[in-house]
């Protein structure tokens, strides 16, 4: 029996749609409207595609769009400064850096720059921080995007074996730390991991975030586990994942398919992540 699949599309939608009425709400309560400042420094094609959707998702939600666009030859020191501005101007919920840089930027250094409660991507030391303690705060979209769509369909986590492969800190770790904090029994796999296969193999949910298309094969995979893809590689053939998707289809209970799986969940959880930042700034201005 093949899997089902996981429809990323229609959780992602649902979640916007809820981002949206709650917006409504906020704006309702509070006369303030969340803003989210996403700034792109150079022309890089896809990374404007990505800004665009970003953008088009914000004005959707009914949230401000405090878009900033910089030359790439902006210096290091002005956009830290633009960033430092963001950082303090009220309307600003949330701010998000489009990475990777231009080359000679310190792209790292410059996403130090956001104060963690307008950390919307979740990737600042501050953010890491909270999370690795399981303290309240803005989780990385990606990652809180997976858990999203397996509470969607109803995925025991307590107490579940889970494989995570990968160890980036975009995804793999963050994710790894959230399953954990679900009560899931988690190992993270990497490059270095022997006989990948069958530690994969003792997986009820495996979470493939290793940046090498068709990595996870059928032997890879328990009869009837839940696979989430994380992988996207352009190929001839089209956008394909990290998993090879006709074979473990036919071995997975549920899997995501590449694209329309945990894509789709990124810019809904950004949208969350903005609002809940906006909602966190009117409680300490004791707005709401």
């Amino acid at each position: 029996m093949s899997a089902v699949i996981i429809d990323g599309k229609a959780v992602a939608a649902r979640v916007r749609a809820d981002v949206g009425r709650d917006v409504a709400e906020f704006r309702a309560a509070t006369g303030r409207q969340p803003g989210l400042a996403t700034v792109l420094v150079g022309d890089d094609p896809a990374s404007a595609v990505y800004i665009g959707g970003k953008r088009r998702a914000c004005v959707e939600a009914g949230m401000a769009d405090l878009h900033q666009h910089l030359p790439a030859d902006t210096p290091q020191d002005k956009i830290a400064a633009l960033l430092d501005s963001l950082a303090a101007d009220p309307a600003v919920s949330g701010i998000l850096l489009q990475l990777p840089v231009p080359e000679g930027l310190d792209g790292a250094a410059l996403v130090e720059r956001i104060p963690p409660e307008k950390d919307v991507d979740g990737l600042t030391t501050p953010s890491v921080g909270l999370l690795a303690r399981g303290l309240p705060g803005l989780r990385p979209c990606t990652p809180s995007g997976i858990i999203e769509l397996l509470d969607a369909y109803d995925v025991e986590l307590s107490g579940a074996p889970t494989v995570v492969v990968g160890r980036s800190e975009l995804v793999g770790r963050p994710v790894a730390q959230l399953l954990v904090g679900r009560n899931a029994t988690v190992t993270v796999c990497h490059s270095r991991t022997r006989d990948l296969a069958a530690v994969c193999r003792g997986a009820d949910v495996l979470v493939v975030a290793a940046g090498k298309q068709a990595i996870i094969g059928a032997d890879a995979v328990k009869p009837g586990a839940t696979v989430i893809d994380v992988g996207m590689h352009r190929t001839e053939q089209g956008l394909r994942g990290d998993v090879d998707f006709d074979a473990v289809r036919e071995v997975a209970g549920l899997l995501t398919p590449v694209p329309g799986g945990v894509g789709p969940m990124t810019i809904a959880m950004l949208l969350r992540n903005t609002l809940l930042a906006a909602r966190a700034a009117a409680a300490v201005d004791n707005l709401v």
